[in-house]
């Protein structure tokens, strides 16, 4: 563990022990787009020679040959691992390839895995490219896998940026749905038993227990979904009314927007935003748990991973990129005082 190994991803990978890692977390070259390793070479330079994923012939062997990458990740998780998967797309002959899309149907229909979430990564600066006919792309997709339903997932852990909940004390809270109640076609003992349950949950709020609520009640509001069967709506039907509370928690939505890593210091041409894998690492790990990078590039999981008390290991066919995220991880701790 906590390792930097200087190698060719995939047979590096196939000496790692079945359900050994708890997490992956990666972005491969991206199709055709730099070279990292033969980099005095040129687009010529033929792909069998540098074995260097993302310069094959055309992307469907560049789709193929991750595939190879993406089955030893399947095998060495565990049951209650992940993989995350971040690819950028590419124009070919001025059209859009949706090579992310295109590799997730891949891996989906050869090997048995779940597409838990498609995480978008917005980026706020984007390179700033002027296209007359098209628009500047500032997102990219983070894949998230599994290959069972037992994967560790700690939702509490994804962006903890909630401010405290304020008391609301204002007389005209829940005011509204009194007069609902009263007008609606809801009976005698519906009425009696939604007015309780509205001075119950006013109370929540002006004590600051919860943030706020919404009120639904049966022939005044529209049920919830188009009115397709579920909790709420089997309320409404029941009982009259439902009542959605609101905790001040700050919905847990599958997007994360940071700006793209500054490389002033560090000597590689894309680093991972540090701040997506840091999110990414609190959501699917816990502590010393192992975290994998099979394309390591920078060190930015590595360096995640350490400074969150995982454990990591990290590949790269690059010796100058290894050596690059072993000073990183040695002048970590100096970077965090």
């Amino acid at each position: 563990m906590n390792k930097i190994i200087c190698g060719e991803s995939l047979t590096e990978l196939e000496k790692l022990a079945t359900d050994s890692i708890d997490l992956v977390v990666t972005s491969p070259p991206y199709f055709q787009q730099r070279k990292y390793y033969d980099q005095q070479g040129t687009k010529k330079t033929p792909w069998h020679e540098t074995k260097e994923i993302g310069w094959e012939l055309d992307s469907r062997m560049y789709i193929r040959q991750l595939g190879f990458v993406f089955k030893e990740c399947v095998r060495i998780i565990r049951p209650t691992g992940s993989i995350v998967w971040n690819m950028g797309d590419v124009y070919c002959e001025k059209s859009l390839q949706l090579i992310p899309h295109r590799f997730a149907f891949h891996v989906m229909a050869i090997y048995e895995v779940k597409l838990i979430n498609e995480i978008t990564w917005v980026k706020s600066n984007p390179t700033p490219r002027q296209y007359n006919k098209r628009l500047v792309n500032a997102t990219e997709p983070f894949f998230h896998f599994v290959k069972s339903d037992n994967y560790y997932y700690n939702r509490d852990a994804f962006f903890q940026d909630n401010e405290p909940i304020k008391p609301n004390t204002s007389p005209k809270k829940g005011q509204k749905y009194v007069v609902q109640i009263q007008n609606s076609q809801l009976s005698p003992e519906e009425k009696a038993k939604a007015l309780s349950d509205l001075k119950e949950i006013i109370s929540e709020v002006r004590e600051g227990k919860i943030s706020d609520f919404r009120m639904k009640i049966r022939g005044i509001h529209k049920k919830a979904f188009g009115g397709q069967q579920g909790g709420r709506n089997n309320k409404i039907d029941k009982q009259g009314f439902t009542i959605i509370r609101f905790t001040g928690k700050k919905m847990k939505r599958d997007v994360i927007e940071t700006a793209v890593a500054n490389t002033k210091n560090i000597d590689h041409p894309a680093v991972f935003p540090l701040k997506v894998i840091l999110e990414l690492v609190q959501l699917l790990s816990e502590e010393n748990n192992v975290i994998l990078d099979p394309f390591c590039g920078s060190g930015q999981v590595c360096i995640a991973a350490k400074s969150l008390n995982r454990q990591y290991l990290g590949i790269d066919l690059n010796s100058d990129y290894c050596d690059l995220t072993k000073k990183r991880l040695l002048d970590l701790p100096k970077n965090e005082k």
